[in-house]
């Protein structure tokens, strides 16, 4: 049998107060990943050792023996039943004020302490040589020796959504205390790095999506004139390649390559900033990014992108805010069953309702003239023009659809399934069914008129849910019947 090298660690500790908790996870964490860092330099430099190098996560566990007293307006922030409960943890530094305030409230609402110790989940090697900018791991072949042989590899069968997804199945009696193992957050952190150029720890509590380039600019132009004022309360702007600038002033040069979502950061000191994520159009694109943003926990996520109009009524540049979908995205189908409802979140239309208001200068029935609630449905086929109308246009007429577009109805499913706050406001940019297609002519007037306007309601409802308590804008709706606690 080969022999297994780990760093020493203390055993288990418990802990009454969440900061000390946070503090020792990070410990931990700290150690096994610096244990490895050296680890994997040694045998890059002198060869392959001649024994099996692991250490390991360390995890969050919950020992309760009864039903904990809470206030019933929370949807979070307690366990359902008496019983054990864990959690592996990733990346305590990125995550310290998530976890304190998780696990403070496990601590308040069922009066017992959390254990924090080691968990029996390795690292791979791959996460942990990351945190090192000086470190890349060779490709497979590119060293004198086979890595898995030596170090612990990312491994799928591990790595799913089946907690998110309702189909987990408890190891050892132990249930889920978050929606993510530390392997899953790992995973998604490096995806993130890659399709968006930018860091996790600069995302922002608060992520706007959009299918067109010609919100960044704007975003941008807002952002600056936001750093250039002292009390805004923003401090930097984020743009691809982790380029950041405080001065208003200061000049980014575009990169040599845009990446395949461009995404850009307003941040606040406090993470309740703005994140703007182009990406892209179609539904593959909206699931890759919410599946990856989703393990930040973010506060909520909205789409801000352009729509075809349905209805002879609308004019374009009228706004619609979805009130339901209709899901022909499919990509979501073997996570979340098409019959499955994604109720509309009344914090998040409130917020985006009053934003229109706000900024269009109407007010109730008067509102009507520029913006129209309903079911948006979304597709998989840009083109979907060309093909026979009978069958597409009665389905969407039967629906009482009033937009159409390719990313909102799996963007709002992704933040139900992940139990995100989501909510969709789009600008009518095309009228196929009414001969108003979106020629260059009209669409170059379009973004001219539109965009700041559009973008501008976005950032608004976003700075409105900001001010909203965390236990009010995450709404019980989103909670299954055996629910983790953590958010």
């Amino acid at each position: 049998m080969q022999k297994l090298l780990t760093p020493d660690t203390p055993p288990p500790a418990q802990f009454t107060d969440a900061a000390q908790a946070v503090a020792h996870l990070e410990k931990l964490y700290g150690e096994a990943t610096g244990f490895l860092c050296e680890q994997f330099k040694t045998a890059m430099k002198s060869g392959a050792p001649g024994h099996r190098i692991r250490a390991f996560y360390p995890e969050i566990r919950l020992t309760t023996m009864s039903y904990a007293q809470v206030d019933t307006r929370l949807s979070f922030g307690h366990v359902a039943a008496p019983g054990t409960y864990a959690t592996t943890v990733t990346r305590p530094d990125l995550f310290r004020a998530y976890l304190t305030q998780q696990i403070g409230l496990l601590i308040r609402n069922h009066g017992v302490p959390v254990t924090i110790g080691p968990s029996d989940t390795p690292i791979p090697v791959h996460f942990a040589v990351a945190l090192d900018p000086t470190l890349t791991v060779p490709q497979e072949g590119a060293a004198d020796f086979t890595l898995r042989d030596v170090f612990d590899v990312p491994d799928l069968t591990t790595t799913n959504d089946d907690i998110v997804n309702g189909t987990y199945v408890p190891q050892n009696g132990t249930g889920a205390l978050a929606l993510f193992t530390a392997q899953r957050v790992d995973y998604s952190l490096a995806r993130l790095s890659h399709y968006t150029a930018t860091d996790a720890e600069h995302f922002q509590n608060h992520v706007l999506f959009t299918n067109y380039q010609f919100y960044v600019a704007e975003f941008e132009a807002y952002a600056r004139a936001q750093l250039g004022d002292a009390n805004s309360g923003y401090v930097s702007f984020v743009s691809t390649g982790n380029v950041e600038i405080t001065d208003p002033e200061t000049p980014i040069e575009p990169p040599l390559k845009l990446p395949q979502m461009p995404t850009y950061h307003l941040k606040r000191a406090d993470g309740s900033g703005i994140t703007l994520v182009n990406i892209g159009v179609g539904p593959s694109n909206a699931k890759t990014a919410t599946d990856h943003i989703a393990v930040l926990r973010p506060h909520a996520w909205l789409m801000v992108g352009h729509c075809a109009g349905l209805r002879n009524t609308q004019a374009l540049g009228d706004f619609v805010l979805a009130h339901g979908y209709l899901r022909e995205d499919h990509v979501l189908d073997d996570d979340l069953p098409v019959w499955t409802p994604i109720p509309a979140l009344a914090e998040i239309q409130i917020a985006l309702e009053q934003a229109v208001a706000s900024v269009s200068q109407l007010q109730g029935y008067d509102l009507k003239r520029i913006m129209r609630t309903g079911t948006v449905a979304t597709i998989d086929n840009r083109n979907w023009e060309l093909r026979d109308q009978s069958g597409p246009v009665q389905r969407l007429s039967q629906s009482r659809a009033i937009a159409l577009d390719m990313e909102s109805a799996t963007i709002a499913a992704n933040g139900y399934r992940f139990r995100v706050p989501y909510g969709t406001l789009l600008c009518v940019s095309d009228k196929p069914l009414h001969g108003e297609l979106k020629l260059p002519g009209m669409a170059s007037d379009f973004y001219t008129t539109q965009v700041a306007r559009h973008l501008n309601i976005g950032i608004r409802a976003m700075e409105s849910l900001r001010n909203m308590p965390l236990e009010r804008l995450h709404s019980r709706k989103l909670r299954s019947f055996d629910e983790t606690a953590f958010l």
